[in-house]
């Protein structure tokens, strides 16, 4: 029996639908889904970020504050001009960048849509030098050049949401969709706390992560001193929590030495 014309239609509309959000992940050229606009992830991630700062104390130590924002900066400046280069300036469009310590003894980090950056203090013992410290900003900032969070929502979307539209989700069902939200980007019941991204996204995040630390003049291969000390900090019941959600046994290890001579390709010392 012949489809129905109906049917038809509804085939096609979701093949504009898919083909309309296909993009390619810069440098690892993969094909990724993304059906939300980031005009509006970075209004909901600069209110949400606007809400954590408020709720946490900023670090009064000096020195450390710096150095996150430096190298932040220069992971920023190093982004910004590859994608003058390669003239995808609008990948970066409504990009805000803000680099904050917060003060809190886990060791954690991330980073929303738009460039808001945290890093807690409890991290920088581990990282112990502004290398070490861009080897975690630079794997964070990727999770939110390369849209990974946006490919969580839109698979939220389709499968809990029923298919909606962004703008009709937040209209009709604002507090699942802001639950959705606070999922797809990793902060759960408690903003900041990160949930575990796939194994596609993070080894993706490992890749762009050495390249753009590179690209801002840190060396790439300090990251596997980095991931061994993140490693042997993994003692007791509780693992810290940048350990829960981003594992760092001796298989990602040898991954990312594997990654290595490509991010040496980027690398320029200062």
């Amino acid at each position: 029996m012949k489809r129905s014309l109906k049917s038809e239609l509804l085939v096609l509309t979701g093949l504009m639908v898919f083909l309309a959000g296909c993009s390619r992940v810069e440098i690892t050229g993969r094909r990724q889904l993304t059906l939300v606009p980031d005009s509006m992830i970075h209004s909901m991630s600069s209110e949400s970020y606007g809400e954590f700062l408020a709720q946490h104390k900023r670090s009064a130590d000096v020195e450390n504050t710096q150095m996150v924002k430096r190298t932040g900066s220069r992971i920023q400046k190093a982004i910004e001009q590859y994608c003058a280069q390669k003239c995808i300036e609008n990948r970066l469009a409504g990009y805000q960048w803000e680099f904050n310590l917060i003060e809190d003894p886990n060791v954690n980090a991330w980073c929303m849509p738009g460039g808001k950056v945290v890093v807690y203090t409890g991290l920088l013992p581990i990282a112990k030098t502004e290398t070490g410290l861009a080897v975690v900003m630079g794997h964070e900032i990727a999770h939110a050049f390369a849209r990974h969070g946006a490919e969580r929502m839109t698979q939220g979307l389709l499968v809990d949401l029923g298919g909606m539209a962004l703008s009709e989700a937040l209209r009709q069902k604002p507090e699942a969709t802001k639950n959705l939200f606070m999922q797809s980007y990793g902060l759960g019941a408690q903003i900041g706390v990160l949930l575990p991204y796939s194994r596609l996204h993070e080894n993706e995040a490992d890749r762009l992560g050495l390249i753009f630390m590179s690209m801002a003049g840190y060396d790439p291969r300090e990251a596997v001193a980095f991931w061994q000390r993140m490693a042997a900090g993994k003692t007791g019941a509780a693992p810290p929590e940048f350990l829960s959600t981003h594992p760092a046994g001796t298989t990602r290890i040898r991954n990312i030495q594997a990654l290595i001579p490509e991010a040496m390709q980027y690398y320029r010392a200062p």
